[in-house]
């Protein structure tokens, strides 16, 4: 099997998985230049780099850069380093560059106004693959949103039982209605996507948050929820709130370290409901 066909197949399916890839060689070593091998997410193997330890240290880094997302490269001195003198190899030293095999960043957006319309449009740009759902047949319109995906026209509800979001998934909610976005952000935290965000000011975030907690939905489910919604960089219209948010799925998709300290807002805002009076109802759906 063709190692390209199978990256491909791979991402068509959602999997991951680890490109490996000889890319300087000096002496002699048990394969060639540009040899490859790809690590699929099950540990299976297709290629050879030449096999024996280094083959092994290979394997085994590959895990670690679909983990981590990001690429690497490995030195092997093999005419230094016993451990290789397994009669697989001949002496020299090679360098070893593996990449991540991502499935497509897909990013849901629900809702199909002007923040979702603009944001679309750019996180496409960005490379994310995009699904719009709103329940307003004349919103959510392959003539509104000719760039995505896929567009579906439907109640939450149903349209929610007919996604599953993976470890690759985004999730913004923009909807127009603070019930609304409550409900989607319900289920949001209990699918396996990456990163969750939420439009509205910080008095409905925390109003929601109180009111899932009361449900019983455990606190740790909100630890990757972005609420406010994007970074914080004074954005007012919908385009600049599309940036901002755009902006901070790239971080989440990027450097995920440094998006940690965002992630955990709504145990920092918590703590500052509690400086607030008590017994907030959920505010009443817009109109």
């Amino acid at each position: 099997m063709d190692i390209y066909e199978e990256i491909v197949k791979l991402r068509q399916e959602g999997r991951r998985g680890a490109l490996a890839t000889i890319v300087n060689v000096r002496g002699s070593i048990p394969s060639f230049a540009t040899a490859k091998m790809l690590v699929r997410d099950d540990g299976s193997i297709l290629g050879t780099i030449g096999g024996g330890c280094v083959e092994a240290e290979v394997w085994q880094a590959a895990r670690e850069v679909m983990e981590s997302e990001q690429p690497r490269t490995l030195t092997f001195n093999l005419n230094q380093n016993p451990k290789y003198d397994a009669g697989l190899v001949c002496g020299g030293t090679l360098e070893i560059f593996l990449e991540p095999i991502l499935p497509p960043a897909v990013l849901y957006i629900f809702g199909a106004g002007h923040v979702a319309l603009n944001l679309s449009r750019i996180a496409g740009l960005a490379g994310f693959e995009i699904t719009i759902v709103d329940d307003r047949e004349n919103y959510a319109s392959r003539e509104r949103f000719p760039e995505a995906k896929a567009v579906i026209a439907q109640d939450f509800e149903q349209a929610m039982t007919a996604i599953t979001p993976d470890e690759s998934s985004s999730i913004v909610i923009v909807t127009r209605g603070h019930r609304d976005d409550m409900r989607i952000l319900r289920w949001a935290v209990q699918t396996r996507a990456r990163y969750v965000g939420m439009i509205g000011s910080k008095r409905k975030t925390i109003t929601i948050f109180r009111e899932l907690t009361r449900e019983g939905i455990p606190e740790h489910r909100f630890e990757r929820v972005h609420a406010p919604v994007g970074l914080d960089i004074g954005a007012v219209t919908p385009e600049e709130i599309a940036v901002a948010i755009t902006a901070e799925l790239i971080a989440s998709r990027r450097r995920p370290e440094r998006a940690l300290p965002h992630m955990s807002w709504f145990h920092r805002q918590k703590l500052d409901a509690e400086e607030e009076t008590s017994g907030v109802e959920v505010e009443e759906e817009k109109k």
